[in-house]
């Protein structure tokens, strides 16, 4: 297994490295008759989009998707679905110093471990580059979604530990930080500029709800709705938590607190986030994830080279201050993928119990 490849009934591949000719995706299992066209992966691709902001990197990519293949007459046809995103900017140059330095807080070192070989440039397969082939195949399990009325919204819960404490949708769409709490943008846009100028990185959180989600999909055991919910997140180089519902916070409440109580109407509280026994309960599924600080920077760091030599690195090159609020889609695409894939495995259920 060599772990490119995510999901079962709608599976997912990705390829390409950072500084290479291309990224892209296969997407298998996709079901026919879906409209599809560059246009509605495009307009996903965008939100990911490095050089838009003054905190993000300034890699000038357009991230312009192809569809080869999968489709006919702006229709899925049922066949793999073949994406690519063409690498136009790249810029190796600042990289040819870093051909046998490991890099802290980047897969460099664990690379060369597992392969005995690693490509320097822009980090190769671990860079953050190859979540636009995620973002692509995500466009794609949206549409599956949204055929069935599931919708998938992230936003920022906090950055740099600046905390949104009210949620409004309207007030997200209406920043590019995706701060649902006009009180808080302001103090996360000086928190990211603070950053960029000392030379430093920040970390936050991405909140992400599932709505419309209907009851019962999810696998038992291992293949709970929860648990590849959380693999998936995971799976996202820069995410280092996942929680659901209460999550960490149900490890602080008595049981009578954290139980939702069944009523004729639904569930009275949501302390599940939507899922019980790895099995969506019809609920509003909420998903927190922590995002590390971007770990290029150009302050100066201790490592070491391949002989495992002392060495004092000072990085350059085109990076972001923060992932967020750039991997707010790719953590979208990521729980959509999920969705969609258990939507799928639920729909053979459904079949042999005589559903329509």
């Amino acid at each position: 297994m060599s772990g490119n490849s995510f999901g079962s009934c709608f599976r997912v591949t990705t390829w390409g490295e950072s500084h290479g000719r291309a990224v892209g995706a296969v997407v298998d299992g996709c079901p026919p008759n879906l409209d599809l066209t560059e246009s509605d992966i495009q307009k996903e691709l965008r939100r990911r989009r490095p050089g838009l902001l003054p905190w993000s990197s300034p890699r000038e990519e357009e991230d312009i998707v192809e569809i080869l293949s999968g489709t006919f007459e702006g229709r899925t046809t049922g066949t793999p679905i073949s994406l690519m995103i063409r690498n136009r900017d790249v810029d190796s140059a600042p990289y040819e110093g870093l051909r046998e330095i490991f890099r802290p807080g980047q897969g460099d070192f664990t690379y060369y471990r597992k392969y005995g070989i690693r490509d320097h440039m822009g980090g190769g397969r671990a860079s953050a580059r190859e979540t636009a082939a995620r973002v692509a195949a995500g466009a794609v399990a949206k549409k599956v979604l949204a055929s069935e009325g599931i919708r998938v919204i992230g936003y920022t819960r906090e950055l740099g530990g600046v905390r949104a404490h009210s949620v409004s949708l309207e007030e997200a769409e209406a920043n590019d930080l995706r701060c649902p709490d006009r009180t808080a943008l302001e103090p996360m846009v000086e928190r990211l500029q603070r950053a960029k100028e000392t030379g430093d990185s920040v970390g936050g959180i991405v909140e992400i709800l599932v709505r419309g989600c209907p009851a019962g999909l999810g696998e038992p055991v291992f293949d709970k709705m929860d648990a590849d919910i959380a693999k998936a997140l995971m799976s996202i180089g820069t995410v280092k938590g996942v929680e659901i519902g209460a999550g960490f916070g149900a490890a602080r409440m008595a049981g009578s607190q954290c139980n939702d109580p069944l009523t004729p109407d639904g569930f009275a509280t949501n302390n599940a986030g939507g899922i019980l026994a790895g099995i969506t309960t019809g609920e509003e599924i909420v998903v927190r994830v922590a995002s590390k600080p971007i770990p290029s920077i150009v302050r100066a760091q201790d490592t070491i080279n391949i002989k495992g030599e002392p060495v004092r690195l000072c990085l350059t090159g085109r990076h972001d201050v923060s992932a967020l609020p750039r991997i707010i889609v790719v953590c979208e695409a990521m729980v959509s993928i999920v969705l969609a894939d258990h939507l799928l495995r639920q729909r053979s259920i459904e079949s042999w119990r005589g559903f329509e």
